[in-house]
């Protein structure tokens, strides 16, 4: 299933609200998946806020080409209800 993200806001504790496609807001931790030196940037605060949609992949990324795949961070995440 594939789960386009169309916008990201990042959030305290390395949280990130994402709205993806379908219209649907949810909110990820990503700390589970900062292993390994690929993702060893984001455990600095500074540089996780730099987050930023890539519309052309539909996913979240990072400088340095750092991305997460999006149908993982659906399936990690849960619904934002206000």
């Amino acid at each position: 299933m594939l789960h386009g993200i169309r916008n990201v806001q990042p959030l305290k504790s390395f949280h990130l609200m994402l709205e993806f496609e379908s219209g649907e807001r949810r909110i990820v931790d990503i700390r589970p998946f900062i292993h390994g030196p690929v993702f060893e940037p984001l455990k600095n605060e500074h540089f996780f806020k730099q987050v930023k949609v890539d519309q052309d992949a539909g996913t979240i990324v990072w400088p340095g080409e750092i991305d997460l795949d999006p149908d993982v961070l659906y399936q990690n995440s849960q619904p934002h209800t206000i």
